[in-house]
């Protein structure tokens, strides 16, 4: 697998290298050479009043891109966070390959249990201790290549990726068009309209 580390406002240094192949090399060592490529971007807030530093990390599985992005105070909590919820995301895919294949998969109680297990305990709150900071306004362009799918693989690509909306080429029609979470739930579709 080709793992790209990349620094924002910090220096990767050799341990937090180190540090990142060793969690991530974990996570994905399950998935049988699924995973070709993975993209790392580790940052620290600019401002030292806000203790924000993030794990981002885009993986690309047969033809998919995965990604799964973390914050905390500490840059290798935000690792340890991001590494298991790739992992999660990877088992998602991998369960949904093995659907189109043989079936449904079932997966046992304790598996459940454990999945459950990682949760906030009732009453907790996600935001503790965590204060909100403006972003930087900064543009930030990405570019990846669009195949042709279904709406329900793009629905799918949108649980993978963890953004609020999905941008693809729809294969009956070859135009471009949106899938995204709707503020009370479900999905919408936005698509050109022939004037």
């Amino acid at each position: 697998m080709k793992l790209l580390i990349h620094g924002r406002n910090l220096d990767v240094t050799p341990a937090i290298r180190e540090y990142t192949e060793t969690k991530l090399n974990r996570a994905i060592s399950h998935f049988n050479g699924m995973v070709k490529e993975a993209d790392v971007h580790l940052s620290v807030a600019r401002n030292p009043r806000v203790p924000q530093q993030t794990a981002e990390v885009t993986v690309f599985a047969n033809g998919m891109v995965i990604r799964a992005q973390e914050r905390s105070e500490n840059l290798y909590a935000s690792i340890d966070m991001v590494a298991t919820k790739l992992s999660r995301q990877l088992t998602r895919y991998k369960d949904r390959l093995q659907e189109r294949t043989q079936g449904p998969v079932h997966r046992s109680a304790a598996a459940e249990e454990a999945g459950a297990a990682s949760l906030p305990s009732p009453g907790g709150s996600l935001t503790d201790g965590l204060e909100p900071a403006v972003p930087h306004r900064g543009v930030r362009r990405k570019y990846f290549a669009m195949p042709a799918m279904e709406l329900e693989e793009a629905l799918h690509q949108l649980e993978l990726i963890d953004h609020d909306f999905y941008i693809f080429r729809d294969a009956a029609t070859d135009q471009i068009q949106v899938v995204y979470r709707r503020n009370h739930g479900g999905f919408g579709v936005i698509q050109p309209r022939d004037a």
